[in-house]
């Protein structure tokens, strides 16, 4: 029996032996490699966290001492250690083991944080309120040097600094990456710390001093500290952490589990806000993920667990690639376009960009706002950005896209990645806020391009777009077949015509193929029926409320969320027009959709083509009874 099969929580760790730390450190580095690359996962940055996880459960008691990860894709050690060994086979899987901190999970968990540079303000706040409530425990946050990148968590530690007795331990993971090396001042202020030969060197005094040092209270703080004061000096004379007035120890080796363990407990008994800056490798005890430099395996899906090859080949195009190839064929015919992401480099596909026209890339790191408010000054300055993103992570920079570029009239391009419903990250992740969001944002164009001849069709437009914001959204996906027009009308695109049509189907981006099926479905029910897609969703083309007034009935389709998302904009439009004709919404219910893969969620909530079909049949038979057809009864869950 391994040392690993015995730990059923966190108290199970505390009369281990340091050899036996260490070879627990080696299962669960077993364990991980194992299971993730069956599963897929986040393998290389929970790989780089073992050691630190070990410590924090052994020093602090875990839950009555929350313990908060940022972000939450570095908790896998956490919930191993917390007697979930026997989920991870279920890991990211629909109904299984949630990839982030699941409070329906375990106790141990008390945020669900998938968003990064949040923990400093959860646990202020809750720090905050132990202190009032007159309770003794301490809140840990954990923190990588990528998420330092981020405004908010700078908001956060500026007021931390100024409440001494807050009994909070900020740990500060520090692998010099987020997906790729962390960029920016921050990073290079940590990097000086860790590549300087003499912090080396004075690195091996504080080590043996601190090894002889009492091993609680404050005189090994006050040892490591006063050791940290003078690398200051020597190499770091503007004291980063320090000058904020915050207490601070390290840099100490992220993998040494005694080194960790002392710092801890100082921290812990300190009485007030302390930061311990931890040197970890990301990726470590993976050889393959070691010597990967360009994301060290931040997340992998299965497999092999031997070499780190896939074992399933993607050799599909998908939407990131098309992207990738046509945003530098665009750069190098308009000088003129820049490129900016948040620490997203390669998973949005600006890396060719980057490569190809270096001076006109910009990775702010994981800073949303800034980068769409520097956006915006780049524009103001003659330039057209392109900002490529996560649809998800649009959410965090909305302010700066309503005041500072849509108010200014600033020609700023988002191309949003890993829009609609994504699968196995969860409910933070899909991309399914971002069209309720910009229906309300005056003067924005948006297109949901349907296949890779439209996406290409939409960027070029897009880029010639200069007293307006732009936005173009696609999936992460493989890319559809090609799906030509029938017809243009106006600014519509014709996919499907009938003889005397009744229902007009509006099929946005992903979902036109699937508005071609629902279509032919109702006219095998006896219900002829127009399917369109608009092109540009917004601004509401007057084309399109024009068919609108042609049909019986309209039925949109988009694969966002269903309340004030496309759809519901056409609805409004309509109506402002005079047109009297019923548009109902079909769209992701405004819900927080549990992990599966994209498969799974769309069946799920009843966005497949024979429940959307049944749907529209049994909508369009209550909007006008003389039109044929039998429905079975499956209610319109998927309806607003």
């Amino acid at each position: 029996m391994s040392l690993l099969d015995a730990i059923r929580g966190p108290r199970d760790l505390r009369e281990l032996s340091g050899a036996e730390l260490a070879t627990l450190a080696g299962e669960v580095r077993s364990f991980l490699i194992r299971n993730v690359s069956r599963t897929g996962g986040h393998l290389g940055p929970n790989l780089g966290v073992v050691e630190l996880t070990i410590a924090l459960h052994r020093v602090f008691d875990s839950p009555h001492d929350p313990i908060i990860f940022d972000t939450g894709h570095i908790s896998y050690v956490h919930k191993i250690l917390t007697g979930r060994q026997g989920a991870f086979p279920t890991l990211r899987q629909a109904d299984g083991l949630s990839g982030y901190p699941c409070r329906a999970e375990s106790g141990h968990d008390w945020v669900e944080n998938s968003h990064a540079t949040t923990s400093l303000s959860w646990a202020e706040g809750l720090a905050h309120a132990f202190q009032l409530r007159g309770e003794d425990r301490t809140v840990v946050a954990v923190i990588g040097d990528g998420a330092l990148t981020g405004g908010m968590a700078w908001e956060a530690m500026n007021n931390i600094a100024v409440q001494a007795g807050l009994k909070l331990v900020i740990v500060v993971n520090d692998n010099g990456r987020s997906y790729t090396p962390t960029v920016g001042g921050i990073a290079t202020h940590l990097s000086s710390l860790r590549t300087d030969r003499r912090y080396e060197e004075t690195l091996k005094v504080i080590k043996q001093r601190v090894r002889s040092a009492p091993v609680v209270g404050g005189p090994l703080y006050d040892l490591m500290h006063g050791f940290k004061t003078g690398v200051k000096d020597i190499l770091a004379p503007q004291g980063l952490f320090s000058d904020l007035g915050l207490k601070y120890v390290g840099p100490i080796d992220g993998h040494d589990i005694w080194m960790l363990e002392r710092a801890f407990e100082s921290a812990r008994n300190y009485g007030g806000p302390v930061i311990i800056h931890a040197m970890t490798i990301k990726g470590k005890g993976f050889r393959a993920a070691e010597e990967d430099e360009a994301d060290r395996f931040h997340a992998v899906g299965t497999i092999d667990e031997e070499t780190g090859e896939p074992l399933t080949a993607n050799p599909k195009r998908t939407w990131t690639d098309a992207f990738r190839d046509e945003i530098v064929a665009i750069a190098r015919d308009n000088p003129s376009v820049v490129g900016i992401t948040a620490a997203m480099l390669h998973p949005t596909g600006l890396d060719a960009f980057a490569r190809a026209y270096p001076d006109r890339v910009f990775d702010v790191g994981i800073a949303e706002q800034h980068a769409v408010t520097s956006a915006a000054g780049l524009s103001l300055g003659g330039l057209h950005p392109v900002v490529a993103l996560y649809s998800t992570f649009l959410n965090r920079a909305f302010d700066q896209l309503l005041m500072d570029v849509a108010l200014h009239r600033q020609g700023v391009t988002f191309v949003l990645d890993r829009a609609g419903i994504t699968g196995p990250d969860g409910a933070s992740h899909h991309g399914v806020w971002d069209t309720s969001l910009l229906t309300i944002v005056p003067g924005v164009h948006l297109a949901a391009p349907r296949d890779e001849p439209r996406l290409v069709e939409a960027l070029r437009a897009a880029v010639a777009i200069e007293d307006a914001p732009s936005v173009i959204r696609y999936s992460k996906e493989a890319l559809p077949p090609v799906l030509e027009a029938v017809e243009r009308r106006g600014a519509v695109d014709i996919l499907t015509r009938t003889a005397d049509p009744q229902v007009l189907v509006v099929a946005h981006g992903a979902f036109a193929a699937l508005g071609v099926e629902v279509g032919r479905r109702m006219g095998a029910q006896g219900i002829p029926a127009t399917v369109v897609d608009p092109v540009w969703a917004l601004p509401v083309s007057r084309d399109l409320v024009d068919l609108c007034r042609d049909h019986r009935l309209v039925l949109t389709l988009e694969d966002a969320g269903v309340s004030g998302g496309l759809g519901a904009r056409l609805a409004q439009e309509v109506a402002d027009a005079g047109v009297w004709t019923p548009v109902r919404n079909l769209g992701v219910p405004q819900a927080f959709h549990a992990q599966g893969t994209r498969a799974e969620v769309l069946e799920r909530i009843g966005l497949t083509a024979q429940a959307l079909a049944r749907t529209a049949v049994e909508l369009a038979v209550s909007c006008d009874g003389t039109v044929r057809g039998e429905v079975e009864g499956v209610s319109p869950t998927a309806a607003e």
